[in-house]
């Protein structure tokens, strides 16, 4: 299938505004035409542990192909933020614990598959925040983060949370909060902070945590994969 002539018209501009239309372009198609749901893990500069938490990522995968009728490769690739591969997937998980980069091609990259379809969900796995609020001005400038109240749809998917994120991690006494980004209406960037829901995703014995705890972590991620797949 050619390129709509729009985009053919748009290759007379600068190449970066060219490349970010077509990447539109791309993922779009990629979206509409239901290709197999599949997440990643997102990889990013600064420093920051990008790939703590090993097991988090395909306990979770796991359990929502077990429990919400998914089917996604249990063993998520990993991209790197300025990757063109990010368009391969409506799903994108990111953590950590200290700094967090994105140049201004990867911010670029970054906000395209955003606004044309695609989801990130960023867990904090503690110490992020500050690097990430600066990181994601560069996405985008214009907006700020948002707390979800807790009727949020996303908070009752396939399992109800009636009093919105659920702690499971103790670090600074301070409540569980749900973030988010809003583009055009559609939520497409959730970060979690003070509930460290990855920690809960992982093996059981990493943490230690009650079987309890970590099925209440399960419970939350396979909401916000199963809101994602959705909107």
């Amino acid at each position: 299938m050619g390129l709509p002539s729009f985009i053919i018209t748009f290759g007379t501009m600068k190449n970066s505004c060219f490349k970010a239309l077509l990447l539109i372009f791309i993922a779009f198609g990629a979206f509409q035409n239901g290709q197999a749901q599949e997440v990643a893990i997102l990889k990013y500069g600064g420093g920051g542990d990008w790939y703590s938490n090993p097991t988090a990522l395909p306990n979770l995968i796991a359990f929502c192909n077990q429990n919400i009728a998914t089917a996604i490769n249990e063993k998520p690739q990993t991209v790197a933020a300025g990757d063109e591969a990010i368009f391969q997937y409506p799903f994108l998980h990111m953590t950590g614990h200290g700094n967090v980069y994105f140049s201004d091609e990867e911010a670029v990259n970054l906000r395209t598959y955003l606004v044309s379809g695609g989801f990130l969900h960023i867990d904090d796995n503690y110490g992020m925040e500050p690097y990430l609020r600066e990181a994601l001005k560069k996405v985008f400038p214009n907006k700020e983060l948002e707390e979800l109240a807790a009727n949020h749809p996303i908070f009752e998917q396939s399992y109800s949370f009636p009093e919105g994120l659920p702690k499971i991690h103790e670090h600074d006494g301070k409540r569980p909060q749900a973030l988010g980004l809003f583009h055009e209406g559609r939520l497409v960037l959730l970060f979690t902070l003070e509930s460290d829901l990855g920690d809960g995703w992982e093996d059981a014995e990493v943490h230690n945590d009650p079987e309890e705890v970590r099925q209440k972590a399960l419970r939350m991620g396979a909401n916000i994969v199963q809101y994602a797949f959705k909107n």
